[in-house]
């Protein structure tokens, strides 16, 4: 569905030797896999027999039985789509290979060995296998079945999924065979494994495999021999995760005493659009001639997204990493703003204060900013411009701010001009229409701009990238600036830092933010109503931000269709979201996107602070004349 897949990474209960046991086992997991919808379960490493059974692995008994346990296994398989992925000693021209049989419909469909056997302190591998590195091409028989073996093989069913398969200690050494399997198109990694547990080992296998996800924008799914093969001096505690280009979508309890396995929808459609377009990958050059194995039947795509994580806000950082993350983003901006005042020999630094969450947000990086330089609080000349729309608390919020900043403001109220320029255009000022609107939006940046010229300063813009991939900004007015620190942070995350910066600092200031936080987003360009209070609600416009934010990154980073993004969204904010909502939202976006890229194409330079900008100047390129029919329909 969508390009979702299914994953499953199983730890059975291992009986040392016991190979119709540890079979029985296999096969029962792996049906409740594929009773799961799952497309591929992988099992650890020798699971078949055991890992640490020792000097036993060279009885003649035990490999003929673990053979025919494979068979058994792939009986189990017959009409069934879903891949098991499993281990075993294998013989191969009188050599003992460590190998993972990769099984589906009845067929042992290849065998891949081990390649880096891994000869260490509690490890012996060298003792009982030979490594797979030199294998290629070749062919093993496994009970009636003449099977592909070596290290080349990577598994295909369609376009989208593409398995490569590796062993433990491969992923540990410096040439990891999953590097060349990506590059040979596996958008699907499985790692048998079986580790021994100490003191941070759990934490750093987590992390390697976060980044070799994260490096092949890949799925991996791993799982290691669980605690019934701890022998002697070792303890195993059947570690298993499933990471998806960087995140551990989903982890396991380790140590458990019983067979578990968990699953994880992952989006191999992202992962291989983002390879095209977010990284290097194809300019790597592949090193080996891999061979592409058809798999019998196409697997299973995830009948829903039950097991997947979809991130409501994929612009907003993890709330584990919240606020630090919302400090970098902080601090990008004032070091590009402090840049550009240097390189410009400005003297000023001259912004507009609406009382709302952009200018708060650009105001508090300037004033940073100065901080950084030595400059005094004056350096930066703030204005609030009232015009027609502007209601009292805003304009009190303004001033509050930047009086806690210590930062001295000037109002310049804008009526008076604005029905004069009414006056000049023949404009009834009681047709409250565009014009009406961009009008004052028009007045206020011919006076920042005016000011900056005469102080020799810079005019700071506060749109941020939800206004400008929407367009909803006054063309030549808020639209424009001589440096934009918000260009490339969303409104929701807007939101975000200012909450952040609110709790650190207190005082007086954390009061005024938090005012603004409550403070209806709104550009304020149509009369208060009957009460005082702000008439013209953004999102009661165009939709909520939330919804927006979503399909920026969607739209933007995974190019994902308007039917994924849809589906996604639904499911993602089916608590707080109608159906009907989300898609007249989308269409919203969708409209808007295109007809408004001309203001993008002349967007003046501004911080990329985040994974998405929409700068002309590279980051997203588009002609302003192309038509959103193909996406609408």
């Amino acid at each position: 569905m969508f390009g979702f897949y299914r994953l499953a990474a199983a730890v059975p209960q291992v009986f040392l030797a016991d190979v119709e046991a540890n079979t029985d086992e296999i096969i029962r997991l792996y049906k409740e896999a594929s009773g799961n919808g799952t497309a591929a379960v992988v099992f650890p490493e020798l699971c078949i027999t055991g890992y640490t059974i020792g000097d036993l692995v060279f009885q003649q008994t035990l490999l003929q039985a673990a053979a025919d346990a494979s068979v058994k296994i792939a009986e189990a398989t017959v009409k069934n789509p879903c891949i098991a992925i499993v281990g075993l000693p294998l013989v191969f021209e009188g050599k003992i290979y460590n190998t993972a049989l990769v099984i589906q419909n009845g067929c042992i469909v290849g065998a891949v060995p081990k390649q880096q056997l891994v000869n260490y302190r509690e490890y012996h591998e060298k003792r009982y296998f030979a490594s797979g590195k030199d294998v290629f091409d070749s062919f093993v028989n496994i009970g009636e079945q003449t099977v592909p073996f070596g290290s080349d093989l990577v598994f295909t069913a369609g376009d989208e999924f593409k398995l490569g398969v590796e062993i433990c200690e491969d992923l540990w050494s410096i040439h990891t065979p999953s590097n060349g399997l990506a590059l040979a198109g596996a958008t699907v990694l499985a790692n048998l494994a079986c580790s021994t547990e100490i003191m941070g080992k759990a934490a750093f296998r987590r992390d390697l495999i976060k980044m070799q996800s994260a490096k092949l924008n890949a799925a991996y799914a791993f799982t290691s021999g669980g605690v019934y093969e701890s022998t002697t001096d070792n303890v195993y505690a059947g570690h298993a995760m499933i990471a998806e280009n960087g995140k551990i979508t989903v982890e396991n309890e380790r140590f458990l005493r019983k067979s578990s396995i968990i699953y994880a929808d992952v989006d191999l459609q992202s992962l291989i659009s983002q390879r095209r377009t977010d990284t290097s990958f194809f300019d790597n050059e592949q090193q080996n001639i891999y061979c592409n194995v058809e798999l019998p039947l196409p697997v299973n795509v995830s009948p829903d997204l039950a097991y997947a994580k979809i991130n409501p806000t994929p612009l907003l950082p993890s709330k584990e990493n919240s606020f630090t993350e919302c400090m970098d983003i902080f601090n990008i901006q004032v070091a590009g703003l402090v840049r550009r005042f240097e390189h410009s020999c400005s003297k000023t630094m001259v912004i507009g204060v609406s009382g709302g969450l952009d200018s708060t947000l650009a105001l508090l990086a300037a004033h940073k900013a100065a901080e950084l330089l030595g400059l005094p609080a004056d350096t930066i000349k703030a204005y609030t411009m009232p015009g027609f729309g502007t209601t009292k608390l805003t304009r009190g919020n303004s001033e509050k701010l930047c009086d806690a900043l210590n930062i001295p403001v000037k109002a310049i109220d804008i009526t008076l001009a604005c029905k004069q320029h009414f006056a000049d255009i023949e404009h009834d000022p009681a047709d409250l229409t565009n014009t009406y609107e961009n009008v004052q939006a028009r007045e206020r940046t011919q006076i920042l701009m005016d000011i900056a010229n005469k102080s020799g300063g810079m005019v700071i813009g506060t749109g941020d990238l939800s206004e400008m991939a929407l367009g909803w900004c006054t063309y030549n007015g808020d639209h424009m600036c001589m440096y934009a620190v918000n260009s490339s942070i969303p409104k929701t995350l807007i939101r975000l830092m200012v909450k952040h910066i609110a709790e650190s600092k207190g005082g007086d200031l954390q009061k005024v933010l938090e005012s603004i936080l409550n403070t209806p987003v709104s550009p304020e360009l149509l009369p208060p109503d009957k009460t005082g209070g702000i008439e013209q609600k953004t999102e009661d416009i165009i939709g909520p931000y939330e919804l927006h934010d979503f399909f920026i990154y969607h739209f933007v980073k995974n190019n994902s269709t308007p039917e994924k993004i849809a589906y996604l969204a639904c499911e993602a904010w089916k608590d707080v979201y109608r159906k009907d909502v989300v898609e007249k939202t989308l269409k919203i976006f969708l409209r808007r996107f295109f007809q408004q890229q001309f203001k993008r194409s002349c967007s003046p330079d501004g911080v990329q602070a985040t994974c998405i900008s929409l700068s002309p100047r590279g980051a997203w390129q588009m002609p302003s004349d192309a038509i959103a029919k193909l996406w609408l329909k």
